[in-house]
């Protein structure tokens, strides 16, 4: 599927890393590094604008290895850029951990899902189908 894409950065464009990755990267683009503290959050751009075809979204979710190594993450995860959206893409970062995080220019800080979705159309009704969940919520499943 081919997207059209303004690269303002001074980065290439995303891409996968490998064949069957999913998720492409997203570099900060920023002049100089940025001191992210702990429990403090950052809206950090990208330079990308992308215009997607109609019925698709891109998600932008956390790195693992920065979530893993650094308590870093995607605030609003995952964050949703609509197909009709044309503005830059950036990407709210948090520190959870207990200590500052320094985000540097070109640094890799999350990856963009694009991702076919289906517009509902609700139907109203007076009952639905029973399932064997029910109406159990949380924990009802009794599985970890």
């Amino acid at each position: 599927m081919k997207v059209k894409i303004i690269n303002k950065s001074a980065f290439p464009a995303p891409e996968y890393a490998t064949e069957l990755s999913a998720g492409m990267d997203l570099k900060a683009n920023i002049q100089e590094a940025v001191e992210l503290r702990p429990l403090c959050r950052a809206m950090v751009p990208t330079g990308l604008h992308i215009a997607l075809p109609e019925g698709y979204e891109a998600q932008v979710r956390p790195r693992s290895g920065l979530a893993a190594r650094h308590g870093i993450t995607v605030l609003n995860t995952p964050g949703t850029i609509d197909a009709d959206y044309r503005g830059e893409i950036k990407v709210i970062l948090v520190n959870l951990s207990d200590t500052p995080f320094t985000i540097n220019p070109g640094e890799r800080i999350a990856q963009m899902v694009v991702a076919r979705h289906e517009r509902v159309e609700w139907e109203e009704t007076e009952e639905l189908d029973e399932t064997a969940r029910g109406e159990g919520g949380f924990g009802s499943t009794g599985k970890a």
